[in-house]
């Protein structure tokens, strides 16, 4: 898988990403809030599977959560697991999502539902393993999934 090539040293590229789908996730690896926050629509719907995962509605609500979630996961990244698919103003993305914990290297692999709009991120499913995260590195507040104050992101 291309996310177990890129923690084998090789620098892993998205290919096919929509231009929206690729500066949203290009803001998460850079972990900056604002710029995460900048990347989706004011309605902005972020929903999770996992039942670990809180999600929220709008960028407001979605941008308080992204400090705590960003801290959560130290040396936070998502690389590609396999080429994303994309279909009008939609393309799921899966992904490996890799952090730094005390505990040790945490791999967490999901796939994101995006609904595009407006050259924004409007909607966001998260699928992803949320035994993978360890208890103890859940932030007090929730966030403890990959997105989200247990799931801002």
């Amino acid at each position: 898988m291309r996310g177990e090539q890129a923690l084998g040293g090789e620098q892993a590229t998205w290919t096919g990403l929509p231009r929206p789908a690729a500066a949203y996730i290009a803001a998460l690896n850079a972990g900056d809030p604002d710029a995460v926050a900048a990347c989706v629509t004011e309605d902005f719907r972020n929903e999770h599977a996992s039942p670990a995962g809180r999600g929220c509605v709008g960028r407001a609500a979605y941008r308080e959560r992204l400090p705590g979630f960003l801290a959560a996961f130290p040396g936070l990244r998502y690389v590609p697991d396999a080429d994303p698919v994309a279909a009008g103003d939609r393309v799921a993305v899966p992904y490996l999502m890799t952090a730094s914990m005390p505990e040790g290297a945490l791999r967490i692999r999901g796939l994101w539902l995006l609904t595009l709009r407006a050259g924004l991120v409007a909607h966001r499913v998260d699928y992803w393993d949320s035994g993978a995260v360890p208890a103890g590195s859940r932030p007090a507040d929730g966030a403890a999934t990959p997105e989200g104050t247990a799931a801002a992101d």
